[in-house]
């Protein structure tokens, strides 16, 4: 591949904290040539005037060919985040041998040794022609071990076009703003006139009203569909129906945070028909004096990006008495500390014996916040609303609570510990029930199925006839908040056969007649 580009002229140090990173990113100081200053040139490359404003035009040098300009921008010390904004124009820009051989502006950042660090921007790509300059604006956490950024405008092997580039201007921003640069927070929303629910607070292992002291036992469902489609699969006739024919007072409400902030496919209107289906969901749920727990599905470990979700929706419903905010679905190998406290998730993983992946995720590195920072996020919002937290073991080892890990409370109503119980899991007692002596539990998701999932070994498989029985025993007999999994007929393990709300009878049967009253019997301890 032929390569037609500059290396680096400069790296640039902060003068103040005001003060854009980039010097004449405007491009109106000209240099001999003329060129702006500071800027480097290649043939590919030209320097533009248009009613007095200058600017920077690429052309495309056909498919084998990287038009680029370089800048490697030292970053001050101490930076925690970055706003990048930009004005963009584009024509008939085609793209290469392969779909992302487009128009495009590459941003990495780099460490002391000049290794690319995991953790940068989606690059902003464009492909065919604007209706005339765009501006662009990103914003963007700064790795830890992050020294320069690369800004890098590029025809990136297309095959034709042009981009111009104007008025570049890169400014340090703090951390909680860099998720919130194209995204106005939320106001908050009120709490529905008809609201029934109480507000709940914890007190000892046990959830109690705020107002009376009244122990409440949260009993429901998951319903699903909102961390994987941005419409979801029959959402609100789904609580009605769970609320009212399944006498669930509790509803576990999977979502994404990509589609809450409108950044799933498909989605135009920047997530407002998202958030307003969620919406739907706590008026309805506190109208019928029920308790929504607003999931998080998301893996692995809190990050930024799980911050800024809790920042927006924990203002959004602050102290609405029916809500309660799940921090994060299933955490998983990550030692207890970065659990709690934050820090580097390796991609690598070393099997554990007894541990199976439960899930297909691209393991990736990254910077973990830790769910002390989730916790501390909503306090800050000003939102006292129950949260939950799950343990370690794809959310089903709570064990590191009990040995130094627990999370402090700043001001709110107090932590549930959430743990997902299946039948491949082992260990009960240590994985949550001690920790139920001590702190309410919420069994965010149980389930079983007739059927082996592919990743369970064959002797960890255990039939609905013996584990559902025992299951519902053990959450009766030690009064565990539950939500079972799943209120969806082909999420398994599924409650539903249909959507015309048959229950499944090796799951659904039991588990709907647990929510009703029925008594079960837990015989044998896993």
């Amino acid at each position: 591949m032929n390569r037609a580009f500059v290396m680096p002229l400069f790296l640039v140090a902060l003068t103040s904290a005001a003060a854009s990173l980039i010097p004449n990113g405007s491009l109106e100081n000209a240099a001999a040539g003329p060129w702006p200053a500071g800027w480097p040139r290649h043939a590919h490359a030209a320097y533009l005037e248009e009613s007095g404003n200058h600017f920077l035009r690429q052309t495309a040098a056909g498919p084998d060919t990287m038009v680029m300009l370089y800048q490697s921008i030292r970053l001050p010390q101490g930076a925690e985040a970055l706003k990048l904004s930009m004005r963009v124009r584009y024509e008939g820009v085609k793209a290469g041998r392969e779909k992302w051989h487009d128009a495009r502006v590459i941003i990495d950042f780099k460490d002391a040794a000049g290794n690319k660090l995991p953790g940068g921007p989606a690059h902003p790509s464009f492909k065919g022609t604007s209706k005339g300059w765009e501006k662009r604006t990103l914003g963007m956490a700064v790795p830890p071990a992050a020294v320069t950024l690369e800004i890098m405008p590029a025809l990136f092997n297309a095959s034709a076009g042009t981009l111009d580039i104007d008025d570049l201007e890169l400014v340090p921003i703090p951390a909680e703003e860099a998720g919130f640069v194209n995204f106005s927070l939320s106001a908050p929303m009120p709490v529905p006139q008809a609201c029934a629910s109480a507000e709940l607070v914890v007190k000892g292992n046990r959830l109690v009203t705020r107002s009376g002291g009244r122990e409440v036992w949260l009993q429901g469902v998951a319903v699903a569909s909102l961390e994987w489609s941005a419409g979801g699969d029959h959402i609100l006739t789904s609580v009605t129906n769970a609320l009212t024919e399944w006498r669930a007072n509790a509803i576990r409400l999977a979502l994404k945070s990509d589609f809450w902030f409108g950044r799933g496919p498909w989605q135009g209107d920047g997530g407002l028909k998202y958030r307003a289906l969620v919406d739907q969901v706590v008026k309805q749920v506190q109208e019928q004096g029920a308790w929504v727990v607003l999931d998080l599905h998301e893996y692995r470990a809190p990050e930024q990006k799980h911050a800024d979700f809790w920042r927006d929706v924990s203002t959004r419903y602050a102290n609405h008495p029916g809500v309660i905010f799940g921090l994060l679905n299933e955490p998983h190998d990550v030692s207890w500390k970065i659990w709690r406290d934050g820090g580097t998730v390796d991609e690598k993983v070393a099997p554990k014996a007894g541990v199976p992946a439960e899930n297909g995720e691209a393991l990736r590195r990254f910077e973990s916040v830790g769910m002390q920072k989730l916790v501390d996020v909503v306090r800050k919002a000003g939102a006292r609303n129950l949260v939950t937290a799950s343990g370690l073991d794809w959310g089903y080892d709570l064990s590191g609570v009990l040995e130094g890990f627990a999370l402090t409370e700043r001001g709110g109503n107090g932590i549930l510990y959430e743990s997902h119980v299946y039948p491949w899991k082992r260990g009960w007692q240590k994985s949550f029930i001690d920790a139920a002596a001590r702190h309410p539990i919420l069994i965010g998701e149980a389930g079983c199925q007739p059927e082996r999932m592919p990743f369970i070994p064959p002797e960890a498989h255990e039939l609905p006839a013996t584990w559902a029985p025992d299951m519902l025993g053990c959450i009766q007999k030690y009064r565990l908040n539950w939500t079972a999994w799943c209120f969806h007929p082909s999420a398994s393990p599924c409650l539903l056969s249909d959507w015309s709300y048959t229950p499944t009878p090796y799951w659904g049967v039991p588990a709907k007649a647990a929510l009703a009253g029925k008594p079960f019997e837990m015989k044998r301890m896993r």
